[in-house]
């Protein structure tokens, strides 16, 4: 069914307990015990997965801020990337001030660690394109960027959930132009496109609900993945002929429910071809499933 020679990616859902890193970081790894070594070569984790999402303000974040390198996601990075000798990729709270004082808005960034096989770090992302939730205590990062990884990975480029939709003032729920994170995947002749997320379930039910592998999909989250990268699909593309050029994105989204707020599980793969008019789905998990799921790129 999948080619043999792109990357083995693998994307883990589920839904963490919210302020509970610890519990959610046993969760994940035994999750990932079921991966065994060397049978991947990149694993994902969803937006901020060991200490939930849906922080009120600056105060209550204050105890779940990371650093970089020495905080709990990268450790956590860190260890599962040696153990499965791959790329491992999170997303975490990460901390910008050293003291407690909170009367500063900006006291942290909505951020994603990447680490390398050998547990060394490769880089970080900061969420450009802030949600609501965000806004009251994270910074925004200054733009996207770029790491080249050995093959079979090649050119791969991060985004962090909103990081897929128009900056604002534009409306977040837009399918049309501007298309910022695409646009940037065509300058850089990126291969592969990650998006770690807490997206919200779209809450509509009831048409092709069947996910590939089984389970009730968020088949309205999923074209709306799809349409807000159409420039990397669509048929009248500036690149479309340039048909051979393909990138494979990977959302990597949570599940679960969290201060009432519900979301989208669904992680999804895509092959979007320059020009084909249409984006090639090869993989989608259900809406409520947790697990991971390996996930190839044509």
């Amino acid at each position: 069914m999948y080619p043999k020679n792109g990357p083995r990616i693998a994307v883990v859902q589920f839904s963490p307990k919210f302020g509970q890193v610890e519990a959610n970081l046993i969760r994940a790894k035994e999750i990932c015990s079921g991966i065994k070594p060397r049978s991947v070569d990149l694993v994902c984790f969803p937006e901020m997965i060991l200490s939930g999402y849906v922080f009120e303000d600056s105060t209550e974040i204050l105890p779940y801020l990371e650093y970089p390198r020495t905080g709990p996601t990268s450790q956590m990075c860190a260890d599962i990337a040696q153990r499965l000798q791959c790329y491992v990729v999170a997303g975490y709270p990460e901390r910008l001030v050293d003291s407690d004082e909170t009367r500063n808005r900006d006291i942290g960034a909505n951020s994603a660690v990447l680490y390398g096989p050998s547990g060394e770090w490769i880089g970080n992302h900061r969420k450009i394109n802030l949600f609501p939730t965000d806004r009251s205590w994270a910074k925004a990062g200054v733009g996207f960027q770029t790491f080249q990884l050995p093959p079979p990975i090649g050119r791969l480029s991060l985004g962090i959930c909103m990081d897929l939709n128009a900056h604002p003032p534009a409306d977040w729920q837009m399918r049309g132009p501007p298309h910022e994170i695409a646009d940037y995947v065509l300058e850089q002749d990126v291969e592969i496109l990650i998006f770690l997320n807490a997206w919200l379930d779209s809450e509509v039910y009831g048409y092709e609900n069947e996910g590939i592998g089984g389970g009730v999909v968020d088949w309205t989250t999923v074209d709306f993945w799809a349409a807000r990268l159409n420039p990397l699909w669509e048929k009248d593309s500036v690149d479309s002929g340039n048909g051979d050029k393909v990138t494979s994105v990977v959302v990597c989204n949570r599940t679960g429910k969290e201060k009432g707020r519900l979301f989208a599980g669904s992680s999804t793969c895509f092959n979007m071809r320059r020009g084909s008019g249409k984006p090639e789905v090869l993989d989608v998990m259900g809406r409520r499933e947790e697990g991971f799921r390996i996930m190839y790129r044509a």
